[in-house]
């Protein structure tokens, strides 16, 4: 069978959720996956970002400037998509639902249907809206038709990165550090979700030849 198509998806101000995006797509790579990592694009204004010293640091960094944008291409593309993204007053930032505002053309066509998605997230502090943030991605993603597969417990390190069975969380600094051990949390979600991904579209190829 020909290598999963999945996309990990992440914004980030500071760098949290870049760092998540980045192990997620290393164990993407040790599942055999063909991977795009892509940041959602910003749309802050300058003023807000230069307010903000980790912000703007981050932003101007070379790590940051050569990352690709997210584009509706992309989505097509993907068998599976994992978002890393953080939390907002527990909800999504406006720079995702900007981008997700967009995607009502591939929608209304079908396009965004039966995508296997998972979802990871970061605040401040422990419950700084991390269920909540993930809760309100996955309404979207119920919306496009998609197969959620969340962490769970069905591996021990969920416990250890907060205990949270919707999608791995954390809780960084203010310069985007990961103040928790979650990177072993990540890559078995990424592994769970690529696993995932080849058991759906294995199956479908099964109903398809064994009718």
């Amino acid at each position: 069978m020909e290598k999963i198509k999945l996309a990990i998806i992440y914004y980030s101000s500071t760098g949290t959720n870049f760092q998540l995006s980045k192990w997620a797509e290393e164990a993407a790579i040790e599942a055999d996956a063909d991977i795009k990592r892509l940041k959602f694009p910003e749309t802050a204004p300058q003023e807000a970002i230069d307010a903000n010293d980790a912000w703007k640091k981050f932003s101007e960094s070379s790590e940051n400037q050569n990352e690709a944008e997210v584009t509706l291409d992309d989505l097509e593309w993907a068998d599976a998509i994992i978002f890393s993204i953080p939390t907002r007053y527990g909800n999504l930032p406006s720079q995702v639902q900007a981008f997700f505002d967009t995607t009502g053309g591939l929608w209304f066509e079908g396009k965004l249907a039966n995508k296997i998605v998972s979802g990871m997230t970061s605040a401040m502090n422990p419950h700084g809206g991390q269920e909540s943030t993930l809760q309100s991605l996955y309404k979207t993603m119920i919306h496009w038709g998609c197969i959620i597969v969340p962490p769970a417990y069905t591996f021990e390190d969920s416990f250890k990165a907060g205990g949270n069975p919707y999608g791995t969380s954390t809780t960084s600094t203010m310069e985007g550090q990961v103040k928790d051990d979650v990177e072993n949390a990540v890559k078995m979600q990424a592994k769970r979700t690529v696993e995932m991904t080849k058991r759906f579209l294995g199956v479908s190829e099964m109903v398809e030849t064994n009718p």
